[in-house]
C-alpha cells in the first residue's frame, strides 16, 4: 500500500505545459513543480515566459522555458525536440494553449473560424502526436491533461456572448480525449481533460471588466469564479499516481454551473 501524500509525489517526473506563461497553465505548472517535477513551459512571448520561470523559481520549482507559437506545425516539432533535449523524456503533457472568439454565428469571420480550430484542436493533435512518438509510447508511461472547458460540454446562455467556434473547438478537444484514451491506453499512458468554468485569464480579462465578478458568480451554485489554486488539485490528480487508473474522463471544475 502506498502512502497517500506519496501517490501525489511527482519527484523524477518531467513534464511540458503550453500556455504556461499565465493564467491556468502557469497554474497548473506551479502544481506540478512544487511536487517535484521538472516542468518546461511555453507561450508565444519570451518576456512574459521569463517572468513566469523567474515566479516559479521563488517557489522552488526546476522549470525553464522554450517560445513557441502552437498555431505553427515547425514550431509545434521544435517545441516537442527541445523539450526532449532539456527533459530527456516528457513524463507529462498539459495541452493548455488556446484562443477564444466572440461573434455570432452569422457574422462569425471564417478567418476567425480556422485560427481556433488551429490553435485549439489541431495543435493539440500534433504535439501529442509528437510526445507519443518520442516519449511516451517508448516509454510505456505518460500523463496527458487537456484543456477543455464547459463550453465544450454545454451552450452558451442566452446572455451569454456567442462563442460558436470555441465552443466547438472544446468540443473536439472532450471527444479527442476520449478516444486518445482508448487508444494509447495499453501503452500505459492516461489521457483526461479538464472542463474548468469562469477563471481569470487574460482570455477572460474583458468579460470580468464589462459584466463583474459579481455578476459573473450569480449563475454559479457556489456564487463565486474560479481562483488561482481552484485547478491544482484536479490536475495534480490526473498527473499523478493518485490517477493512475482514470482514463478518458472529463472533469468540470466550474463551481457547480454543469450540475444545474
Amino acid at each position: 500500500m502506498t502512502a497517500v501524500a506519496n501517490l501525489f509525489d511527482l519527484t523524477g517526473r518531467t513534464a511540458l505545459v503550453t500556455g504556461g506563461s499565465s493564467g491556468l497553465g502557469l497554474q497548473i505548472a506551479e502544481a506540478l513543480g512544487t511536487q517535484g517535477a521538472r516542468v518546461v513551459i511555453s507561450s508565444r512571448k519570451a518576456d512574459a515566459l521569463q517572468s513566469a520561470q523567474a515566479h516559479l523559481a521563488s517557489l522552488g520549482v526546476d522549470a525553464s522555458w522554450i517560445a513557441a507559437d502552437n498555431a505553427s506545425e515547425d514550431d509545434i516539432e521544435r517545441l516537442a525536440n527541445e523539450a526532449m533535449e532539456r527533459l530527456g523524456k516528457v513524463d507529462i503533457l498539459v495541452n493548455n494553449a488556446g484562443a477564444t472568439w466572440g461573434a455570432s454565428t452569422v457574422d462569425h469571420p471564417l478567418a476567425a473560424w480556422d485560427k481556433l480550430m488551429n490553435l485549439n484542436v489541431r495543435s493539440i493533435f500534433l504535439l501529442t502526436q509528437k510526445i507519443g512518438k518520442l516519449s511516451m509510447i517508448p516509454n510505456r508511461y505518460g500523463r496527458i491533461v487537456n484543456l477543455a472547458s464547459i463550453a465544450g460540454l454545454i451552450g452558451n446562455g442566452p446572455n451569454a456572448q456567442p462563442t460558436i467556434a470555441y465552443n466547438t473547438s472544446k468540443g473536439a478537444v472532450v471527444n479527442f480525449t476520449r478516444a486518445l484514451a482508448s487508444e494509447w491506453g495499453p501503452y500505459g499512458i492516461t489521457v483526461n481533460a479538464l472542463a474548468p468554468g469562469f477563471f481569470p485569464s487574460k482570455m477572460t480579462k474583458g468579460t470580468i471588466e464589462k459584466v463583474g465578478v459579481e455578476k459573473l458568480s450569480e449563475q454559479v451554485p457556489l456564487q463565486r469564479i474560479g481562483d488561482d489554486d481552484d485547478l491544482k488539485g484536479a490536475a495534480l490528480l490526473f498527473a499523478s499516481d493518485a490517477g493512475k487508473h482514470i482514463t478518458g474522463q472529463i472533469l468540470a471544475v466550474d463551481g457547480g454551473i454543469t450540475a444545474v
